[in-house]
């Protein structure tokens, strides 16, 4: 048998560490065994994906030395490999489901799935098929209506699921738990779980490494594979990069962006390095070691269940070793790639060119766009008409707006900055200075809806959140607060950009 891994993200926002990290125990499994590293783009979620995303991950994937054998940019002879591009297929294969008895249609309205939810919420158990089927009287009546419907796989009312796992052993999971999934949704597009399972099978994936976070998913995947007649992949269930805290890796306590982690100048190698760390270690326990040397020692069965801790700081340390161990003229030339890299600077020109007399003059107006957080005390937001608590407002709820966009841009910042500053009734200037030292550290500088758009969504953020911080941060309670008034603004903004 030959060995075929796969990592599959969704182009819907930053590429994320934890991508990064199941991508490499893939590849790293697959080399081990002569195999083939299959990337495929899951963008089903037509709302939320977006080109953008999808080459940001490519090119951080690339950047961090995790090359691909097969995928939308390579080729291979099982293509395509974005999922949007297989839709006729998937609905094909529902379409098998149903006709064998596998899978219905439903036809449950929105309110009447909340009726059913809250009329089984006391009994412990997720909607069954018996809980969604409507009467054949029902059904006709509901199709001459022209009514939307998704396809809906039969799962087994009760009883144990057994699963093996490569790290795990047997797992076993009660079907009581396991809800009547929806397969295809009312526009014609899969949901993960039907996409998943078909393209795993028809890219003869051998091994399915993936993060724990699935293994509820694992009895509706290995009953669809047991409906078409398929052999199942082995499966793995990698533990979770977690938070300092034990929480799940999650940007608000942590920057979850490769792209982040590029900008703030690490070594690829030093974060590949550390990525690699996470719950598995070489055979002699050494903390620094090169991709290929992972590769040749590789042994999943190494892997610790303990949730490995992201830490920055030992990301750090680690990344200096690499650094220390540069020749002065590589150190140089890397250097130089990194802050003086031609096509990030080109942007920056026109909006630095104007203003200054000197070369010098560049370091002070320029600066910010090459260094990581801005050095930042509760001073520095010391400001007239703005109080602390309100500057931390403003911060965060900035930092939502900003987490809502789409496509990033400069019109998309200054509409919603904008908007929320008129709907929070603060005049825009006193709004954007907040911005200005969070972003720039000063607001002596280039406008900073310019240099958001600049220095690109995941650093302007990372900004954001550092300043938010720096202020005393946001407990759980003020943040209830502070989510249940930004809920009003959110809307009076969305109006704005909907040009209602």
């Amino acid at each position: 048998m030959t060995v075929r891994t796969r990592v599959a993200p969704s182009p819907t926002g930053d590429p994320h560490v934890g991508t990064a990290y199941i991508a490499l125990f893939n590849l790293a499994f697959a080399r081990k065994h002569g195999g083939k590293f299959i990337l495929r783009i899951e963008d089903t979620d037509q709302s939320r994906s977006t080109p953008e995303s999808e080459k940001a991950i490519l090119d951080s994937m690339r950047w961090l030395g995790l090359e691909w054998d097969e995928g939308p940019d390579v080729g291979g002879e099982y293509g395509p490999y974005r999922q949007s591009e297989r839709k006729d297929d998937y609905a094909q294969y529902a379409e098998q489901l149903i006709e064998k008895g596998h899978a219905f249609r439903c036809y449950r309205t929105s309110e009447e799935l909340n009726e059913l939810r809250d009329g089984i919420a006391d009994l412990g158990r997720a909607l069954k098929p018996s809980d969604l089927k409507l009467s054949e009287e029902e059904v006709a009546k509901r199709i001459a209506n022209g009514d939307d419907f998704v396809v809906r796989m039969n799962v087994p009312e009760e009883g144990i699921c057994v699963v093996d796992d490569m790290l795990r052993g047997v797992i076993e999971l009660d079907w009581k738990m396991v809800d009547a999934q929806i397969l295809l949704k009312s526009d014609g597009m899969p949901t993960y779980h039907l996409a998943n399972v078909v393209d795993d099978h028809l890219m003869k994936i051998s091994h399915v490494i993936r993060g724990e976070e699935w293994i509820n998913s694992a009895p509706k995947h290995k009953l669809l594979y047991e409906f078409f007649g398929w052999d199942m992949p082995a499966l793995c269930h990698m533990p979770l990069l977690r938070n300092a805290d034990k929480s799940k890796l999650s940007k608000r306590k942590n920057p979850t962006s490769i792209l982040f982690y590029q900008r703030m100048g690490y070594m690829p190698e030093a974060l590949l390095n550390y990525l690699g760390r996470m719950g598995w270690s070489m055979p002699d326990e050494s903390e620094k070691f090169t991709r290929q040397a992972m590769f040749d020692n590789f042994d999943i069965t190494r892997v610790s269940l303990g949730g490995p801790i992201f830490d920055t700081e030992k990301l750090s340390w680690l990344n200096g070793l690499w650094l220390r161990e540069l020749d002065s003229e590589t150190f140089a030339q890397k250097f130089a790639d990194w802050g003086l890299d031609k096509e990030r600077l080109l942007p920056l020109i026109p909006h630095i060119q104007p203003r200054v007399e000197t070369f010098a003059d560049v370091v002070g107006l320029a600066g910010h766009f090459l260094g990581g957080m801005t050095v930042l005390t509760e001073a520095s937001f010391v400001h007239k008409n703005l109080e602390q608590e309100q500057q931390v407002e403003i911060l965060q709820f900035a930092l939502w707006q900003l987490e809502a966009i789409r496509h990033w841009d400069r019109d998309e910042i200054q509409k919603r900055m904008f908007a929320l500053a008129k709907d929070m009734e603060i005049k825009p200037k006193d709004f954007l200075n907040p911005l200005f030292i969070a972003i720039a550290g000063t607001n002596e500088t280039i406008s900073v809806l310019d240099t958001m758009a600049l220095l690109g969504p995941d650093m302007s953020r990372a900004r954001l959140r550092h300043a938010i911080n720096v202020l005393g941060g946001v407990g759980k309670k003020k943040l209830k607060k502070m989510e249940k008034a930004y809920r009003g603004h959110d809307a009076a903004v969305e109006a704005v950009l909907s040009g209602v």
